[in-house]
């Protein structure tokens, strides 16, 4: 360990690992510390006694729950947009030649007291109980506005500036009903809160696009997941490292970030010292450098049944948006099942979460618990949201924000384009990388 690198990485969570990843790609001399002895931070997929270690540490994990290898269990509960930016990061640096991926089975809203599945096709939104039949196509015309929108072409504006009107006067030039801006600020631009009625609507625009970009893509849902769990993101990241020369060491304590007047220059693991000339961590490594904006809670669920009133799907999304339950910000329940290699046949594993509002969190997600019937598990954790004081380019240490809420990867991929221009000074493009085909052709030629 004791030498000198270019950038010291503490942490292996998603963003970390991305980042390292991009970095030893561009010939970076790349070091990666991780206190754990497994891989992904607070994005980690953990086996049966990981989590029970983690949540339970006097209890042993129940026989009756089967082999515990034969589960991958999220801590973080997210699903990737089959069109989204994670899913660029994966091809063009052909980390996907490392994963596998399956669809979602269907994204569900609450409404009125039940759950109704998204519309994926033509068929199901004519079918679709979530609103009348002049609704659904006041509905239509709202998404043909959108998706005709060209920025050059004033005759597709209809006197509507996606930069200078909100979204409530574009809610209102449509007619829509309040159930539906809920239905497309929560189900489709997957918003957490009404925030973004105010907000100039471009940004909420490019989420609904982003949406419905995903469902074309695959149909059924927007959502891919990998098999094995989320974890399997930022191991393959890390493989990508390795390959390109990155140096990893897991299970070792990060005892000190080393100083030169005021700026970051290496650190120290007991009696071993590495230099480096910029550092990346995610907050726990840097703790009187970040500040707290928020709560989130979430609650890890073990099933012996798919969700009710799913059609028994084996993977799901379900938005309980905020209005719907009386609170400020939408719950969350994403399930997936041993289709997806994360728990033995016939259980599933659902977490619903939220952003806390309130001294009694676990209450906060009750909508979430209630959705999936009897629960023959579950194990609760509230996680504070961290974001840097600092932009880093004073101490040169860059530190990534905490897992938000969403539902989805696309936050994480802006903290790392941003973390990126504040190490570079320039914005983050990705290079194709030959794909393994490429590789063998040139090695045989």
């Amino acid at each position: 360990m004791d030498e000198q690198y270019d950038i010291i990485v503490l942490g292996t969570g998603l963003t970390e690992c991305i980042l390292s990843g991009i970095f030893s790609v561009e010939g970076k001399k790349v070091l990666h510390i991780d206190r754990n002895d497994y891989y992904g931070g607070e994005s980690a997929s953990l086996n049966l006694s990981q989590l029970f270690h983690k949540y339970r540490p006097d209890v042993t994990a129940p026989s009756d729950l089967g082999r515990e290898r034969d589960y991958n269990i999220d801590l973080i509960p997210k699903f990737m947009m089959a069109n989204g930016e994670i899913v660029r990061f994966l091809t063009h640096t052909d980390v996907t030649r490392y994963l596998e991926f399956k669809q979602i089975a269907g994204s569900f809203v609450y409404r009125d007291g039940k759950i109704s599945k998204v519309p994926a096709t033509e068929t199901e939104a004519v079918a679709s109980p979530l609103m009348g039949m002049v609704e659904k196509r006041r509905l239509q015309k709202f998404l043909e506005f959108i998706q005709n929108w060209n920025d050059e072409d004033e005759s597709t504006h209809d006197g509507i500036d996606l930069d200078k009107n909100n979204m409530v006067e574009l809610y209102e030039k449509f007619g829509l009903e309040p159930g539906t801006q809920d239905f497309i600020g929560h189900a489709m631009a997957l918003h957490l809160d009404d925030g973004y009625l105010q907000k100039s609507a471009r940004e909420t625009v490019d989420k609904i696009i982003l949406y419905v970009a995903s469902i074309a893509r695959y149909g059924k849902s927007p959502y891919i997941y990998p098999l094995h769990g989320l974890g399997e993101l930022p191991q393959s990241f890390a493989r990508l490292s390795a390959i390109y020369g990155g140096t990893y060491m897991l299970d070792h304590a990060v005892d000190e970030i080393l100083y030169e007047n005021g700026v970051a220059v290496g650190v120290r693991s007991g009696e071993q010292k590495a230099t480096a000339k910029q550092i990346i961590c995610d907050p726990s490594y840097a703790p009187t450098k970040v500040k707290t904006t928020g709560k989130v809670v979430r609650a890890i669920c073990l099933l012996k049944h798919p969700i009710p009133e799913t059609g028994d799907a084996d993977s799901v999304q379900i938005v309980i948006p905020q209005n719907q339950v009386g609170r400020k910000h939408d719950v969350y329940v994403a399930c997936v099942s041993s289709n997806h290699n994360v728990c033995p046949k016939d259980m599933y594993l659902a977490i619903a979460s939220t952003i806390v509002e309130t001294d009694e969190p676990e209450k906060e997600i009750q909508a979430g618990l209630d959705v999936m019937g009897p629960i023959h598990d579950k194990f609760i954790s509230i996680s504070d949201l961290k974001e840097p004081e600092a932009d880093g380019t004073d101490d040169q240490i860059f530190i990534s924000r905490s897992y938000d809420a969403t539902s989805h990867f696309e936050t994480v991929c802006d903290d790392v384009k941003n973390i990126y221009r504040r190490m570079t000074g320039s914005d983050l493009v990705l290079k194709q990388r030959p794909t393994q085909e490429q590789e063998q052709a040139e090695m045989n030629a």
